[in-house]
């Protein structure tokens, strides 16, 4: 097959941004609102392919927020077949190329996004916004590694007693967690998010897709919706923190899940209280006390801000890979199969991608 599948998917504008079939217009170099605009490029490559090879790429987020707006989701599989599959309520794309056995399986995913940095006044409540019913349920339903019951339900129970407002109970959470946990380097990845696990072994060490997690899971069983917002860092830091940005335009390893909490008069509020731990951890020269002053801050920001040099992919957990009969905890690294099985995302020598990432504006 020697065919070329291109698809575009260009959706989700907003104001005073002109978009074309092929992009954006020459407004594209001037930051509209403190709007910044990069393009992210996902190459994956299934070094060792066995029979008919799949491989599945996250798009960037599919619904507009206050943070990100998407610009257009590019995709390419020389010699194979490529389609986007969409769900609503998660945000969530995947990009799905299928390659017949004599072809070289290589999908290419171009993202552009505009994204601004993201902050709630916690000190000026508004009028009452209230989730539309199926979202509510969505984002206080259990999953299979974030459940709200037994001694999720009750460590939320113990960590909120005398908190009145979701809005004390959320700050509550978010409070002990950065007080409990610790970034731990040598979880593979981004962690798994088995917050019964963390509890039940009382082992409270991991990366962002754990610590998160806990936080979202420990906001649910309090009543309260939350959901982690799955992505990757894009750009270094504006604000001083080397371990919260990128390096270089290489963004390989630079995935990074953060997490929301919905509070009715202030909307969906941004937490990270794994990038506190981090901090601790990595910024140099490391090991940083917790009342440091550079902890200090991180940890002030972090419940109500966010700085926008990341860009979000989806809400999604208990993600099905479409076609494969397979389920992954969340959607934030490439996935490949071959008729061997699933390959392992972080093994490269069998699954090899480059993520890059360069501003445009």
């Amino acid at each position: 097959m020697n065919r070329r599948e291109f698809v575009s998917s260009t959706s989700l504008t907003f104001a005073s941004l002109s978009l074309s079939k092929t992009g954006l217009s020459a407004a594209q170099h001037s930051p509209i609102e403190g709007w910044r605009i990069f393009e992210v490029t996902t190459r994956a490559e299934v070094l060792k392919p066995a029979g008919p090879t799949t491989v599945w790429l996250p798009a960037a987020l599919m619904q507009n927020t206050p943070f990100q707006r998407t610009i257009s989701n590019r995709f390419s599989a020389d010699g194979g077949t490529a389609r986007m599959v969409k769900t609503k309520l998660e945000g969530l794309g995947i990009v799905v190329a299928t390659f017949p056995s004599e072809v070289r399986p290589v999908l290419i995913l171009t993202s552009r996004v505009a994204l601004r940095n993201y902050a709630v006044d916690l000190s000026k409540p508004g009028p009452a916004r209230p989730l539309p019913a199926s979202e509510l349920k969505y984002f206080l339903q259990p999953t299979k590694h974030i459940p709200t019951d037994g001694i999720v339900k009750s460590t939320a129970s113990e960590i909120t007693k005398g908190a009145n407002a979701n809005l004390e109970k959320a700050r509550a959470i978010y409070e002990w967690i950065v007080d409990n946990t610790f970034r731990d380097p040598k979880v593979r990845g981004c962690g798994k998010g088995d917050i019964r696990f963390m509890l039940d072994t009382g082992y409270l060490g991991g990366k962002c897709a754990d610590l998160n997690a806990l936080y979202v899971g420990l906001a649910r069983a309090a009543k309260i919706p939350a959901r982690d917002v799955y992505g990757i860092r894009v750009a270094k830091s504006d604000l001083g923190y080397k371990s919260l940005g990128a390096s270089s335009e290489k963004v390989t390893k630079a995935q990074h899940c953060r997490a929301e909490v919905y509070l009715t008069q202030f909307g969906w509020v941004p937490v990270d209280p794994a990038d506190v731990r981090k901090v601790v951890l990595e910024e140099p020269p490391g090991n940083r006390p917790i009342n440091d002053e550079m902890v200090i801050s991180a940890r002030k920001r972090l419940f109500g801000s966010w700085e926008m040099n990341w860009m979000a992919y989806n809400f999604a957990q208990d993600v099905d890979l479409p076609g494969s009969g397979t389920t992954l905890p969340f959607l934030m690294y490439p996935q490949g199969q071959t008729a061997e099985g699933i390959l392992d995302s972080l093994d490269p020598e069998n699954f090899k991608y480059e993520i890059t990432a360069r501003e445009l504006s």
